[in-house]
């Protein structure tokens, strides 16, 4: 399983759900499905988002074994 901090560093950033959609050019649904781990984003969107935070890909995803 892969978790993610995307709502920890979202709301430090005062962002909305709809400002990192629109910034990472997705729907805010997807944004909600990220943020509850129920969504695993492609390498690529994980590389934007972690850019997007000014973080490493491993501060924002970590994988965890079952």
């Amino acid at each position: 399983m892969i978790r993610n901090r995307v709502y920890e560093l979202r709301t430090a950033a005062r962002m909305t759900q709809e400002e990192l959609a629109r910034r990472l050019r997705v729907t805010r649904q997807t944004i909600i499905s990220l943020e509850k781990n129920k969504y695993v984003p492609s390498l690529e969107m994980g590389f934007k988002v972690a850019r997007l935070f000014g973080k490493a890909v491993e501060e924002v995803f970590a994988y965890e074994e079952a």
